[in-house]
């Protein structure tokens, strides 16, 4: 295997918990070739003139050494030239980590850094809809040496929301708590999340979209006694919402997996929205999306009794749905 050692690697994307992890993966790829390498950290902010080159110079106490600089975003316009200087012509016996904070400043120097021979990017790009977290969910199991089919990962994710971190615990956990080769299925992830937050916002979600106002209700007060924050129950909601709209408004003639990748959502899940949908109208929409957006500022402080504010956005929504006129969900306009 090729050594770590005179190679830079940069690590980019909005995600600070794959970030996070992608650096600490690189520090002990770097400890494991050579234990005794010598790893020091800076914040790329606090960087001044020649304190790079100082960091990257060979160590006095071991033969070779790592330097971790964070959020090379906040490099001076001096360090970053010593920094592309650098990456030119590295020292064999350095191996240097740069971070990225996500966005776009400091855009012109990851251009020059990712031109570079010696560099190495990993892309720790931002999860954005519920479909690339279960597939992330599903990929993460996967590594561990196990299976997780769709719908078991998508009541993982409405389990614990959209946190990686608390989603690649659970993987972990689940993994552990199963004989090895056996698939981790629905009923498991439910055994041991089945009661969490982001569970019931989900079933009270359905409830509502599906017009089961009394179901809903009951969900709601069980929530509420059981202390579940009634944010967690307004963005479930919004989120329901949300997939009824793109897939109302999607291009006619996607092919169920497109049309998933349009919609945010796994395929299997297409049935229940296609369902849901044809008792939703362009208008009824439209109302329900500014009612959970009253109810999230309520919620969050607007508001003396944020339970009571989320069961009368509950209450606003269920009277807004309607069975419109008999034509294709494709044609309705938002």
């Amino acid at each position: 295997m090729a050594s770590l050692f005179g190679k830079v690697f940069l690590i980019t994307g909005g995600n600070e918990f794959l970030a996070d992890r992608a650096r600490r993966r690189a520090v002990a790829a770097v400890l494991a070739e050579d234990p005794e390498c010598e790893v020091t950290e800076a914040q790329g902010g606090q960087l001044g003139p020649g304190e790079l080159l100082t960091l990257t110079s060979p160590s006095l106490f071991s033969a070779s050494s790592a330097v971790v600089v964070h959020d090379i975003q906040d490099l001076g316009d001096d360090v970053q030239a010593e920094l592309l200087a650098y990456v030119a012509a590295p020292a064999p016996e350095v191996t240097v980590i740069l971070v990225h904070g996500g966005g776009q400043k400091a855009r012109g120097l990851l251009d020059k850094l990712r031109k570079a021979a010696a560099v190495s990017e990993a892309k720790q790009e931002p999860l954005k809809y519920e479909r690339d977290h279960v597939a992330w969910v599903r990929g993460e199991v996967r590594q561990l040496g196990a299976t997780m089919p769709e719908e078991a990962a998508t009541t993982l994710v409405a389990a614990l929301g959209m946190d990686l971190r608390a989603l690649a615990g659970a993987a972990d956990q689940l993994v552990a708590s199963v004989p090895e080769g056996e698939e981790i299925s629905d009923a498991v992830v439910r055994r041991y999340f089945g009661g969490r937050a982001e569970v019931r916002g989900y079933e009270i979600a359905d409830a509502v979209l599906d017009g089961r106002l009394d179901l809903a209700v009951e969900r709601l007060r069980w929530a509420l006694t059981s202390k579940v924050a009634p944010v967690v129950i307004v963005s479930s909601l919004a989120s329901g919402l949300r997939q009824l709209v793109r897939l109302a408004t999607a291009p006619p003639n996607l092919r169920d997996g497109d049309l998933a990748k349009h919609v945010g959502a796994p395929p299997f899940k297409l049935q229940v929205l296609r369902r849901q949908l044809r008792q939703w109208d362009a208008q009824g929409l439209h109302g329900a999306l500014a009612a959970v957006a009253q109810a999230d500022l309520d919620v969050k402080g607007a508001a003396a009794d944020p339970g009571y504010a989320t069961e009368r956005m509950i209450l606003r929504v269920v009277s807004l749905r309607r069975r419109p006129p008999r034509r294709a969900a494709s044609s309705m306009t938002l």
